[in-house]
């Protein structure tokens, strides 16, 4: 099991990281985040973006998207909130405070659910997954653009080496993708279609998981 912060110190956590989290997160992050909202509205236009931070990923959508946006912080979804504004992104219908494992959402209500670069941060990952599976609609996606440690070899035993370093930034290579391939066969509904690299060199992961009809 990855050691996972308490929701309290997340919230702390993201209040410090809010106004600088766009310098730091944005170039590097921006073809993974584009990569899960091609992915995520492929499946339909409305989109719950789950852990939506910043809205670093908002003016990725097209015009005809229908995208909610939920976050465990308040400083976040304030500078989201401030770009929807700015940048006249209609297509944004809603921004909230939220905890990913307790969505204020009917059952099956999007055709899709994104979480970027969120689940391997959240306290109990398996109960966000099972979350975002119940507001999926059947045939829908859960899209995770995320840093997945490597289950084995040279890259994996650099990335324990690096793990201090890649913990201070928000990301756990002691987190694996097969967790999550593990919770999808646990369910007996959900099923991983893909999972691909992505820049920069693969750091990044692209995993769709598909909620049988």
């Amino acid at each position: 099991m990855t050691d996972a912060p308490t929701t309290a110190l997340m919230r702390k956590a993201y209040a410090r990281w809010a106004p600088i989290y766009d310098v730091v997160y944005d170039k590097l992050t921006e073809p993974a985040a584009r990569a899960a909202v091609n992915a995520a509205v492929a499946c339909g236009p409305r989109v719950l973006e789950a852990g939506v931070g910043t809205g670093l990923s908002l003016g990725y959508y097209p015009s005809h998207a229908e995208v909610y946006g939920v976050d465990l912080s308040e400083d976040m979804l304030r500078r989201a909130q401030d770009k929807v504004d700015r940048r006249h992104l209609t297509h944004v219908k809603s921004l909230q405070v939220m905890d990913v494992t307790r969505l204020g959402f009917p059952d099956e209500s999007f055709d899709a659910v994104t979480a970027q670069f969120i689940i391997t941060l959240v306290p109990e990952p398996e109960v966000a997954l099972s979350e975002f599976a119940r507001v999926l609609k059947p045939g829908g996606e859960i899209v995770l653009a995320n840093h997945f440690g490597q289950p084995s070899g040279p890259i994996a035993t650099l990335e324990e080496l690096a793990s201090p370093v890649a913990k201070a930034i928000g990301w756990s290579s002691a987190f694996k993708a097969s967790r999550v391939e593990a919770w999808a066969r646990a369910t007996g509904r959900m099923e991983v279609v893909e999972l691909k690299a992505l820049f920069p060199v693969g750091f990044f992961k692209l995993m769709r998981i598909r909620k049988r009809g």
